[in-house]
């Protein structure tokens, strides 16, 4: 027997002796009267606490429970816990809650969950981004309803979740998207986005690598293949086919030749595990060298300007300067008409140093500029097969800059000439050596 019980038989003994006396003394009649009304304040009393347990169920807050006397005292203390727990449990589970909010509006993924009828339930920012979507105002919408694209609401009711979706969505900048379902609880559904638009883009680049190799080495073998299969043919007295044939056998050999090149140094400066080889670069220096290269290049069809307006050096690596450099300074001999000029700059800005190279040669429409470094892009592919170029100069140039710190910045217009400016960081200038400036001074 618990303590309530136990009270509840205490308060009745109690109340039970006076009414006995009473009946002994006065008789039944009295004793029935007393017990009346024993009977009448014990249930006001009851519906006292009552009315209050039912005042504050209105508005049940733990601070303002009731307070009482005898069971009623135990039945409020007892609300008192179970609220104070409840409070506790429902703290625990908003933190809870929080943290997973916060965790998965950090993820570079978005998630959207779905009811047994496909109606949004909850979502993350990521997933606001990726499709469309308004957390507070789309929740208990259908998601097909919002994300209007067919294949995507084919991929939805056929409940295919072993096979991600691939879709592409236009949303102030057009972005590839991998979509995955994920089954979970009672018939609901997880919908998992993700943004893979730099990795199309590299799988994209990578094709189109290996297809332009392929191209650029197909070329010349085929040239090759062709002269050798015509000599093994031709008598052995028709030496003046041989004569002929191999000067432009030569030619092939030495452009696939540059192409690998080419692709080793690409694949060297590309490589994070090749640190900049750190010295002091004398570019002045290096660049008179250059000239010569060019005027060698040019072969007089064109007048070279070498216009050193700085004697700064850069620390760097040289070999990958002369290489950046070279590259610029070589395009511009070839895509540059006869008598045209070229300028070779180097010059000390705010902040920074420049080396640029402008020509008065054929320009290039606005639209093909920020596609300029990438490997094998050609303005004109005829005019580039003439040159003899490998498709890879600037994407090396690039590169390079990146390595030191640079960027290359390219301002043309068709018809009047090109300016391509590799531009260093001030933190990348260095003064002449002592001895360098004094043999210049002797």
């Amino acid at each position: 027997m618990n303590s309530t019980w136990g009270r509840f038989l205490v308060v009745l003994a109690a109340w039970s002796l006076p009414c006995l006396i009473a009946w002994a003394a006065a008789g039944p009649v009295v004793a029935l009267l007393i017990f009346a009304t024993g009977l009448l304040l014990y249930s006001w009393w009851h519906y006292r606490h009552i009315a209050e347990l039912r005042r504050w169920l209105q508005d049940p807050a733990p601070e303002a429970v009731p307070q009482g006397w005898g069971v009623w005292d135990e039945v409020f203390a007892d609300l008192y816990r179970m609220l104070r727990r409840q409070s506790q449990s429902q703290s625990r589970l908003s933190a809870t809650l929080q943290d997973f909010q916060q965790a998965s509006a950090a993820m570079p993924d978005g998630m959207v969950i779905l009811d047994a009828s496909d109606r949004i339930e909850w979502c993350n920012p990521k997933a606001e981004e990726h499709l469309g979507l308004d957390r507070l105002r789309d929740t208990g919408q259908q998601i097909t309803y919002l994300v209007r694209q067919p294949r995507f609401s084919e991929y939805l009711h056929a409940q295919n979740f072993g096979e991600p979706l691939v879709l592409r969505q236009s949303r102030g900048r057009e972005f590839i998207l991998s979509v995955q379902l994920v089954p979970y609880g009672d018939r609901q559904k997880l919908v998992i986005s993700r943004d893979i638009t730099d990795l199309e883009r590299v799988e994209t680049m990578r094709r189109d690598f290996i297809a332009n190799v392929s191209h650029e080495l197909r070329t010349p073998l085929t040239v090759l293949g062709g002269f050798l299969e015509t000599i093994s043919d031709i008598k052995a007295g028709d030496s003046a086919l041989v004569r002929r044939s191999l000067p432009l056998m030569m030619d092939q050999a030495r452009r696939m030749q540059r192409l690998v090149e080419d692709l080793l140094t690409l694949s060297r400066l590309e490589s994070s595990n090749t640190p900049v080889r750190e010295e002091p670069v004398n570019v002045p220096g290096l660049l008179r060298a250059l000239y010569q290269d060019a005027c060698a290049l040019s072969a007089g069809r064109h007048r070279i300007t070498l216009d050193l307006a700085s004697e700064d050096w850069l620390s760097g690596s040289e070999d990958e300067l002369r290489s950046a450099f070279t590259n610029l300074i070589s395009n511009a001999v070839g895509y540059t008409p006869e008598r045209g000029e070229i300028t070779i700059g180097w010059r000390r800005g705010a902040g920074a140093a420049v080396f640029s190279v402008s020509d008065t040669g054929i320009g290039i429409e606005p639209h093909h500029i920020p596609r300029l470094t990438e490997r094998f892009y050609r303005v004109d592919r005829s005019r580039s097969r003439e040159t003899g170029g490998t498709g890879l100069g600037l994407a090396i140039v690039k590169h390079v800059l990146s390595r030191h710190k640079g960027r290359l910045e390219i301002t043309s217009e068709p018809g009047r000439g090109s300016t391509f400016s590799a531009v260093f960081p001030a933190e990348r200038v260095v003064s002449p050596r002592h001895e360098n400036v004094m043999a210049r001074s002797a």
